[in-house]
């Protein structure tokens, strides 16, 4: 399956993903924290009602799953592919997504909001992403009797997500501007850009492999246009910093860190996960630069396939060591030399 972690970036790997997510609700059910099980049932027969059968349904392959009928691992290795969040993981009672074949799109129902549709792709699509999600809502607000106030734009149960309710998040690959404690004063000069830096995973999650999302905070009183315009600029100013540092590196030293990393997890027998994404960094600046071929590794395939949940799913097993142990198999058998 063409999932958007198995796409190969190559050399452009610093912009590694791009996600739009848009948050709407819909009158007469009560917003999310406050709805009952018949509240949930009504909210998914509704949008269930509306997308099938239909043109954008077909379009986009997208189908209709109970998440009480996805096992809870499943689940949890959906939040590693970023296809899900981890809120909507943990409860599955009452909710249920609409989703692709390929994951790229997915719209959960029940979650912080009534529907929060998703579109997600590797590296930097800012606006391609947007026209697929935007296509999809267009289809919601024309369909269903959509939250909207003349004066508050679509209305959503957080406040900071008022307006537009739409969030765009570009996850960046940053290890030099990590490295050299740049992070600091790049968090107060996107802030008062309107935007702001979260670990791998979101809100309150660590940089995994220095990785780091981008994403804004403003959502009202600014059109969509707008948000893409001043993100897009943004991370273009950070992806030249993040190189520019690169190129000022010892080739010679960064070579054996490259390579040194890539043999170590070629050789692995039993790896733990904070050390596989360690080395995996150091492997993608490899990629970069130039120094490791591209043809060597995915990194952030072998990233994402190699997270807890997801060798859970994919050998069966639930012991630690074990999980390590098949870490080590996967990367053996996923690592080019």
């Amino acid at each position: 399956m063409a999932y958007w972690y198995n796409d190969n970036l190559g050399k452009n790997n610093i912009a590694v993903s791009t996600r739009v997510r848009i948050a709407r609700n819909l009158n007469g059910i009560p917003f999310s924290s406050k709805m009952t099980l018949k509240d949930r049932e009504q909210l998914n027969q509704t949008v269930k009602n509306a997308l099938f059968p239909s043109d954008i349904a077909d379009k986009f392959k997208l189908k209709f799953i109970k998440m009480s009928d996805v096992p809870e691992n499943e689940r949890f290795a959906m939040t590693e592919r970023h296809t899900i969040s981890r809120q909507f993981a943990e409860d599955s009672n009452g909710k249920a997504i609409v989703i692709s074949e390929d994951e790229r799109i997915s719209i959960m129902l029940g979650e912080e909001d009534h529907i929060r549709i998703q579109v997600i792709s590797s590296g930097k699509k800012i606006e391609e992403m947007f026209s697929i999600a935007n296509e999809i809502d267009d289809y919601f607000c024309s369909n269903c009797d959509v939250a909207y106030n003349k004066n508050l734009g679509f209305l959503t149960e957080c406040p900071t997500n008022l307006g537009t309710g739409l969030r765009v998040s570009v996850m960046l690959h940053l290890p030099l501007l990590e490295g050299y404690g740049k992070l600091p004063y790049l968090q107060e000069w996107v802030n008062k850009n309107g935007f702001t830096i979260r670990g791998t995973y979101g809100e309150g999650s660590r940089a995994d492999s220095s990785l780091y999302q981008l994403s804004n905070q403003i959502t009202l009183g600014i059109s969509e246009e707008q948000i893409l315009k001043s993100l897009g600029t943004i991370i273009d100013k950070i992806v030249g910093d993040e190189s520019s540092l690169r190129q000022g590196l010892n080739k010679q030293k960064l070579e054996d860190d490259c390579f040194r990393s890539l043999y170590l997890l070629k050789g692995a027998r039993i790896i733990s996960s904070r050390e596989m994404m360690a080395l995996l960094s150091k492997v993608m600046i490899g990629i970069n630069t130039g120094i490791i071929p591209e043809k060597s590794a995915n990194p952030i395939s072998i990233l994402i396939n190699c997270q807890p949940y997801m060798l859970i799913c994919k050998y069966g097993v639930d012991d630690t060591v074990e999980r390590d142990v098949k870490r080590g198999k996967y990367l053996g058998e996923n690592i080019n030399i």
